[in-house]
């Protein structure tokens, strides 16, 4: 895609959405509309120096669209209430602003991307596979999860879309501009803080000898993804089929790989107690892990980080200097 594009990201003042501008913008993309509620200083951080040509507020944007009539190229839907708010307004964000502007992308014929979550997939009774005809079968463990999946299917039935369309369910990311997440932050950044302060890390686990598996995606392989597909959408050849998307890596990990590559990254021998807590989002699941088939067929062929290398670059990169991607 040409690099006079104007996108635009929703949810930019976010973790995934700040860390995806900045990748547009290491790629030369400087037309670039932030959306987000940016009324929370603790996210100044993740857009303040960001290169982009509007800030707009979230429930501002369909107006300021109107005023402007700017053609807008692409639109990254990274926005959305994770924290378990009530009913009301998990509809109204997560599947009210969905819709609007799934709607506007079929009128005006522009190509969009949207955070879907493996939080749809429950428990993981019926597998972990992004097939469109299991997604009425899912069984989500809280409201949040099942506000996202409530999306998914309203976007499968549409008849009227966009040109292109992905539903991106991200599995459990992690990486740089998380930290203003508190307990909904990434395993990965609550344990190193926990190593960091009590030299110890505690964890959960499914059963008396076994931990809890995930799997775990950095950040940067998880943007890489986005970008990818948004350079393909505009190929007539070799375009991906619209749907639903698994990100993730493929490779479920135990949070005691976990925990022992943060403390080989902080200089302390690893010191590891195992608890009886679910951790804080996991929803009861004791095992997650994304069939990536549906995305090596549509031709993503790089490698994803393993949690080592992951670990390792956003300790020594990031969180030891508290940096921003």
């Amino acid at each position: 895609m040409d690099r006079n594009a104007v996108i635009i990201v929703t949810g930019a003042a976010g973790f995934i959405g700040s860390c995806l501008t900045g990748y547009l913008n290491r790629k030369g993309y400087h037309n670039i509309i932030i959306v987000d509620d940016f009324s929370d200083d603790r996210k100044r951080h993740n857009y303040d120096e960001k290169k982009i040509c509007a800030r707009v507020d979230k429930d501002e944007l369909f107006d300021w669209l109107s005023r402007y009539k700017i053609r807008i190229d692409f639109v990254f839907h990274m926005g959305a209430v994770t924290e378990m708010a009530e009913g009301a307004l998990l509809k109204k964000l997560n599947n009210e602003y969905s819709e609007a502007l799934w709607n506007y992308c079929t009128q005006k014929s522009i190509p969009f991307i949207y955070a879907s979550s493996a939080e749809t997939y429950g428990a993981g009774e019926f597998g972990f596979k992004d097939d469109h005809e299991l997604t009425s079968k899912l069984k989500p463990l809280n409201s949040y999860a099942d506000s996202k999946n409530e999306f998914d299917k309203w976007a499968l039935r549409q008849s009227m879309q966009p040109p292109f369309w992905a539903g991106l369910k991200f599995f459990d990311v992690y990486g740089p501009n998380e930290y203003h997440k508190g307990t909904s932050a990434s395993a990965i950044l609550t344990s190193f803080f926990e190593a960091q302060a009590n030299g110890k890390i505690s964890l959960a686990k499914a059963s008396e000898n076994n931990s809890l598996r995930f799997d775990f995606v950095y950040i940067k392989d998880v943007v890489d993804i986005c970008y990818w597909l948004m350079q393909k959408s505009v190929e007539d050849y070799n375009r991906p089929s619209s749907g639903l998307y698994n990100i993730g890596t493929g490779n479920a990990r135990s949070l005691q790989d976990l925990a022992k590559a943060i403390f080989s990254n902080i200089q302390k021998e690893p010191n590891i107690e195992f608890d009886n807590k679910i951790i804080s989002g996991e929803g009861g699941s004791h095992f997650k892990e994304a069939d990536i088939s549906k995305l090596r067929k549509a031709g993503y062929n790089k490698e994803f980080y393993s949690l080592e290398e992951g670990v390792k670059t956003y300790v020594q990169h990031f969180l030891n200097d508290r940096k921003y991607y």
